[in-house]
């Protein structure tokens, strides 16, 4: 266990990268890598989002290698002893039974799928996760029709991690709770495998389901010795890159939960017990033995650049007064319409009025926000989830001392700074998990 390495990988939209920590999960390298133009596809219609699946597996060799020279560079005997790979969720590809791409992999933005999510709409139960045109099943009946000759339907994250071992057909229940994958029962259902539409996907091309964090097969020896690997060293089930970003953070308890302050307002929090809503966009992930809920609004970072530049904001941070409120009522949004914490398609910005001072007007934004925050998780608390004891905070606006004052002050809880944020982080530490549990 003392030289032992565990290795996380994150597969994003334009590169992939890697973390590799010890045993005390200290980070001991970071490396990323571009994609090569040909893994993309320029040309793609409206609606159309594919790449290259054996673009990734050639980036998955370029990243290995060089993983391979900066440990041995560091310490001559650390070998890595397990490794996991998240993936973007809903990227789907039709494969052969061997994992043969027979298709490009449809990404996770890929909306092309109407007549697919239109008849998905007729059948599949309304509180799953399972709905609209860039979900995986919509994706995977989107390809049967395209290449019938398919005969497995393989996530980015299982079909690079089966590149390892050669053990295709594997999958973990959060990259496949939006094909149709059953969490609460922990099978796939029923109204997926027979159904009136005559959509049906046969079981055999549907992967066998673990949780993430599970061992589940070793890598090939000639891989072992090409990337000087532990004798023996495993790949571990992964996840979705959002999940392991929060894994990163350091929440793992019930009670835990991380906010998103990007572009977007993201929550996601670990609770007791499942919420599925779909009138909110709120479904959970099966996630270190607890369920991880998250829902998203509208509002966010987008609504304080539609006032400010960057500079502008970056100047007058330091001018806040968080401890003196604004008494403004605000309910800032970039457009009409909010799905959560309020489900209003008619829901309208309110930013009025409008303070003589800059500074005062962007602090009430700010405490419109953390408003909007603080009613998300009380309307997690509300549908049935554990009540929120300390928030973890990642994204461009956590290290906002003042916003963090003010949204303790309207949340009432303990916010904390992300120990990290990098999906390849919570990946490397659910790499660790597996190699421990075994």
């Amino acid at each position: 266990m003392e030289n032992s390495l565990f290795l996380g990988i994150d597969i994003g939209t334009s590169g992939i990268r890697a973390s590799c920590i010890d045993a005390e999960k200290n980070e001991l390298s970071n490396h990323q890598i571009g994609f090569h133009r040909a893994a993309v596809d320029d040309k793609a219609a409206a609606g159309k989002s594919e790449q290259d699946p054996e673009q990734w597996r050639l980036l998955l060799d370029e990243l290995l290698c060089s993983i391979r020279e900066k440990l041995f560079a560091l310490n001559s005997s650390h070998r890595i002893t397990a490794i996991t790979i998240d993936g973007t969720s809903s990227t789907v590809l039709a494969c052969s039974q061997d994992g043969t791409a027979l298709s490009p992999a449809l990404m996770y933005n890929d909306s092309r799928c109407h007549k697919q999510a239109e008849m998905i709409s007729r059948f599949a139960p309304s509180e799953s996760a399972v709905h609209g045109t860039s979900s995986s099943l919509a994706k995977a009946l989107y390809l049967l029709d395209t290449y019938p000759q398919t005969e497995r339907l393989c996530h980015q994250a299982d079909w690079l991690s089966a590149s390892l071992t050669g053990k295709f057909g594997i999958s973990d229940e959060n990259n496949c709770l939006k094909l149709g994958y059953d969490s609460i029962n922990q099978q796939w259902p029923e109204w997926l495998l027979r159904n009136s539409e005559n959509a049906v996907i046969a079981e055999a091309m549907l992967p066998n389901v673990v949780t993430p964090g599970t061992a589940v097969a070793k890598v090939l020896p000639e891989l072992v010795a090409r990337y000087q690997l532990a004798h023996g060293c495993i790949v571990v089930a992964g996840t979705t890159d959002s999940n392991a970003a929060v894994l990163a953070t350091g929440a793992s308890q019930t009670g835990d939960a991380v906010t998103s302050l990007g572009s977007s307002l993201v929550i996601k929090l670990f609770s007791n017990k499942p919420i599925f809503n779909p009138d909110y966009g709120i479904y959970s992930h099966r996630l270190n033995n607890s369920w991880l809920v998250g829902g998203a609004s509208n509002s966010g970072g987008a609504v304080l650049l539609k006032y400010f530049t960057q500079q502008q904001i970056d100047e007058m941070t330091p001018l806040l007064t968080p401890e003196q409120p604004t008494g403004l009522d605000y309910y800032p949004l970039p457009d009409t319409g909010e799905r959560f914490p309020v489900n209003d398609s008619n829901k309208q910005c309110r930013i009025t009025p409008r303070p003589d001072s800059d500074i005062i007007f962007f602090q009430g934004l700010l405490e419109g926000i953390a408003s909007i925050e603080a009613e998300g998780y009380d309307k997690l608390a509300s549908l049935g989830a554990t009540p929120v004891k300390r928030i973890y905070t990642a994204g461009g606006g956590s290290n906002n001392l003042a916003w963090k004052i003010i949204r303790e002050r309207t949340i009432g809880t303990t916010i904390l700074s992300a120990e990290n944020s990098d999906a390849c982080y919570g990946s490397a530490l659910l790499a660790r998990q597996g190699f421990l549990a075994i």
